[in-house]
């Protein structure tokens, strides 16, 4: 049998692959065609909306590049990023607390508590060595639920707020609250027809978790005429309509106080929701990342969920939300945050533990961050004076822009604005004319798009159209921050842009 050659299983030789004379047919065989397409990906990811980074964003951050030019020839000469609750963000003037900083800086480096000991107060120093002793070094990975030191002074700290116990156990840190609400949506996420009711309008956070996990949105009405009150009856009837259209509500989102609108739930209020959730069985997730941006505290105080589900005695599901990122920290770039359970099974923490194991641990820095929120200092230490003047400043000037925007929106023909008691934003409804909706339409937008666009290349203002957070048919909104400086100036532009537009297009 010599000089007879086995036959190959293999249909091709080596040296045919690698000739370049290789037939077109041949290599299809073998690489495939553009791994890498829109088509070719989860297709959850295309149907993800997110308008506080969206279109109106993109063109802002595309502007802010042009004013760089000379004679760049726009008629404004700075971008107003008021599109994002950023109050750090370079252009607004909320200066971070210096305590946070001060311990930030110490345990990102701890020798320089030697080499600069006179510029940093003996309680900071002190902070840092005992967050030092808890911590180790930030370049390590902590606990994948969080440090077990700041978990145990957080729930200290939901004690001295709400009046019960907290179980550190029960809480998790995370990478701001945003992680934490999109790890929990994606585990109620059951089946195909699992839906979470969310209000409308909302913070499209809700909604683009919700696409990604192929959850059902189930949107309820807030009340504009009664200050974006929530009504349980409203919820009522998207629960029922929910379950006509074969959708299973899982759980309820209350944003309080309120993105986009600053409303604040009164405890009566608050008491019917969570008997609401009792009656239909739903997890109760509170978004309360606004819980100290209160700009009527005396007549519009914040009580959290937890309270009043422990002053029932309500066994309702309930997942807190809190952040670093609002309130006076403003430190939304060191991503951290927390969410506490209450009345969740064993078996269920132990899941949560387990897929919050999947990411390692939250950001340290976050950690320290979530630690300097819950425990500032105190009156007599040294530290006091100081963070006493910069949190006022900042509470008295968000309370000072919210409450001057507000009166001046409401003097401008076709606009209705809810004068805010809580958050960051204000969310005025426009009445826009036949004339402006036909010219929205052959621009290819969204009414409230067009006129926010149009705003932008006026004004140099970015503000978030109200249909990216949702809001009732033939209805029009844009969401602003009270974050920026010089309010009358910004309101100023605001107010001319918006004559100029009903002098172009007419009134409603």
């Amino acid at each position: 049998m010599i000089g007879l050659r086995r036959k190959s299983p293999f249909p091709y030789s080596l040296s045919s692959i690698l000739s370049p004379r290789i037939s077109s047919t041949s290599l299809r065989a073998f690489l495939p065609m553009r791994p890498l397409t829109s088509e070719s990906l989860n297709p959850s990811v295309l149907n993800v909306q997110y308008a506080v980074r969206g279109e109106l964003a993109i063109k802002a951050e595309d502007l802010r590049a042009k004013l760089k030019e000379d004679n760049h020839g726009l008629p404004f000469d700075k971008v107003i990023s008021s599109n994002i609750g950023n109050p750090q963000q370079k252009g607004l003037d909320q200066p971070p607390i210096t305590f946070t900083r001060q311990v930030a800086a110490l345990m990102e480096w701890p020798a320089l508590a030697e080499l600069a000991p006179d510029a940093f107060p003996k309680d900071v120093i002190a902070r840092a060595k005992e967050l030092s002793e808890e911590i180790g070094s930030i370049g390590a990975y902590s606990h994948s639920q969080g440090v077990p030191f700041i978990r145990q002074n957080v729930a200290k700290f939901i004690e001295e707020r709400d009046g019960y116990p907290s179980n550190p156990d029960h809480i998790f840190l995370t990478a701001g609250a945003s992680a934490g609400v999109s790890l929990l949506i994606s585990m109620l996420i059951s089946t195909p027809k699992a839906g979470i009711l969310i209000p409308i309008p909302q913070y499209p956070l809700y909604t683009a978790t919700l696409a990604q996990y192929n959850g059902v949105p189930i949107p309820y009405h807030l009340d504009e005429t009664m200050d974006w009150a929530t009504s349980v009856h409203e919820i009522e009837g998207a629960i029922e309509k929910a379950h006509r259209d074969g959708v299973h509500a899982k759980a309820l989102v209350i944003i309080n106080p309120g993105n986009p609108t600053g409303a604040l739930l009164d405890e009566e209020t608050q008491k019917k929701l969570v008997e609401l959730c009792q009656k239909y069985s739903l997890v109760l997730l509170a978004d309360e990342v606004y819980q100290t941006n209160l700009h009527k505290p005396d007549t519009h105080p914040f009580s959290s969920f937890k309270k009043i589900v422990c002053d029932l005695q309500s066994p309702t599901a309930l997942i807190s939300f809190h952040s670093i990122s609002k309130g006076i920290s403003g430190e939304c770039g060191r991503r951290g945050g927390y969410f506490e359970c209450t009345n969740v099974s064993e078996e269920v923490l132990a899941l949560i533990y387990k897929m919050v194991s999947v990411g390692l641990c939250p950001p340290l820095g976050g950690q320290i961050g979530v630690d300097s929120m819950i425990r500032p200092p105190k009156p007599g230490d040294e530290s006091y004076d100081l963070w006493k003047q910069e949190t006022d400043t900042i509470h008295d000037a968000l309370r000072h822009r919210t409450h001057t925007m507000a009166e001046r929106l409401n003097g401008l023909p076709g606009v209705t604005c809810v004068k805010s008691p809580g958050a960051l934003y204000l969310y005025p409804q426009i009445r826009l004319s036949d004339k402006a909706i036909e010219a929205a339409k052959k621009a290819g937008k969204e009414p409230d798009a067009f006129y926010a666009l149009e705003l932008l290349h006026e004004t140099g203002i970015c503000v978030v159209p109200g249909s990216g957070f949702g809001q009732k048919d033939g209805e029009w909104h844009y969401r602003l921050t009270c974050l920026c400086p010089g309010v009358d100036e910004y309101v100023g532009k605001l107010e001319k842009f918006h004559q100029g537009f009903v002098e172009r297009y007419g009134s409603a």
